[in-house]
């Protein structure tokens, strides 16, 4: 386990050296235009899309490991390509690998944190995993902020052969881990490995859980870097130095609370947790309607823009281990690949259209897009309400089940959680 956090780290580390500057590499320095930079994020999206679907089965039928070896191969080589690529053509092939790479290697470590975790430690692991995660992505761009000089292209080709290096690192890292068998709670559902795409969706619970995780990532991952940066600086006015203060305070708000409410979301209900985030995302977006409908002063409208990220970054540190633990938890044994591709998807779809939705909607109408996603925020609370009701006490509160199972072996409780 310690062993995939480093690489998950190293991964995060790499990927923050040089998303942040991959619009401006294709646009500016390799001299291709915005819409050729722009038909590379789409090809990001679009991989992830094609290759997704056919990832959980692999993870399923070789395990994760394999999977995620080959997806950091196939990443390593489209990010050294892409620092190399000086055609349309050959950026777009390059994005095109490094997307697909890093969209498999989600649900593959997703996978095996699942295989080497218990339904007692699950939260905590993935919890670590996304500290660890948000860590790597905000030191990478913080150093490559750094050595990237957009008057010279053989800075950036440094760039992409760091992010390259870090993904071969991790080959050689992880080739190393034996992976033990895959465990599995009491209360999921039983199934066979060989599961398919039908077994999933008739697994009520886990379509519902899929919706939740659309709203979820549309109303707020699908909002950072289109809708929402659009709002403040059409809306709100925001300057672009104040809009990196709000995404800086956003990562510092995970870092800082993401232990500190882990106690809190452990021993909680895991809808309940849930539906809590969907009511802290509705105030962040009246904190944002303030901010950029309100008749207060700049400074005012910049303290609230930056509060707005500050609260979707306690909401994010409250699910990471809530989530996906409880996706591993609706899986039949064997079966966490399946399931973690399938959510993995649901993210990406989420992402794709929150950009597309958002974008225009931020930058245009500043009400009514306040007041949508605010809507979508209660939808949150309400769906994730709606999806308690159909989880076994296994799955929605395993703390009380482990506790449950302690006291009945004659343990002390108190003594055996702490421990």
């Amino acid at each position: 386990m310690r062993r995939i956090h480093v690489g998950n780290a190293l991964s995060a580390f790499g990927l923050g050296f040089t998303v942040p500057y991959l619009y401006v590499y294709v646009a500016q320095v390799r001299g291709l235009g915005a819409m050729t930079a722009g038909l590379v994020l789409a090809v990001f999206a679009v991989a992830a899309l094609i290759v997704l679907p056919f990832a959980g089965r692999a993870i399923v039928r070789r395990g994760p490991l394999p999977v995620l070896l080959a997806a950091l191969v196939m990443a390593a080589l489209g990010a050294l390509s892409l620092g190399l690529a000086g055609s349309a053509v050959a950026v777009l092939l390059s994005a095109a690998a490094l997307g697909a790479g890093q969209a498999v290697m989600q649900p593959a470590l997703a996978t095996m944190i699942v295989d080497c975790s218990t339904a007692d430690t699950r939260s905590r692991a993935f919890a670590t995993q996304f500290f660890l995660q948000n860590l790597g992505l905000g030191i990478g761009g913080l150093i490559g902020g750094h050595l990237v000089d957009t008057t010279r292209v053989s800075s950036f080709t440094l760039l992409f052969a760091i992010e390259a290096a870090m993904f071969l690192l991790l080959v050689v890292m992880l080739s190393t881990v034996r992976m033990p068998h895959s465990p599995r709670i009491e209360g999921a559902p039983t199934g066979s490995a060989k599961g398919n795409w039908k077994q999933l969706l008739g697994n009520r619970a886990m379509v519902q859980l899929c919706v939740l995780g659309f709203v979820l990532f549309f109303a707020c991952y699908g909002q950072f870097e289109s809708g929402l940066s659009a709002y403040g600086v059409e809306a709100a006015g925001i300057s672009t130095s104040a809009l990196g203060s709000a995404l800086a305070a956003n990562t510092l708000m995970i870092v800082v609370a993401q232990f500190a409410v882990l106690k809190f979301v452990e021993r909680s209900r895991r809808s309940r947790v849930i539906a809590g985030v969907g009511l802290i995302w509705a105030v962040a977006w009246l904190t944002a309607g303030y901010a950029g409908l309100g008749h207060g002063s700049r400074e005012m409208a910049t303290a609230a823009f930056v509060a707005t990220y500050a609260l979707f970054g306690l909401g994010e540190a409250m699910l990471s281990p809530t989530v996906a633990p409880l996706v591993a938890d609706l899986a039949p044994e064997g079966m966490a690949g399946q399931y973690n591709s399938a959510f993995a998807l649901v993210k990406q779809l989420a992402l794709a259209v929150g950009p597309a939705v958002g974008g225009p909607l931020g930058a245009a109408l500043a009400g009514p897009y306040i007041v949508t996603f605010l809507l979508f925020s209660l939808g949150i609370t309400f769906l994730a309400l709606r999806l308690g009701r159909r989880l076994t006490s296994a799955q929605d509160h395993p703390w009380t089940a482990a506790k449950s199972r302690v006291v009945a072996r004659g343990g002390a409780p108190a003594e055996s959680l702490t421990a």
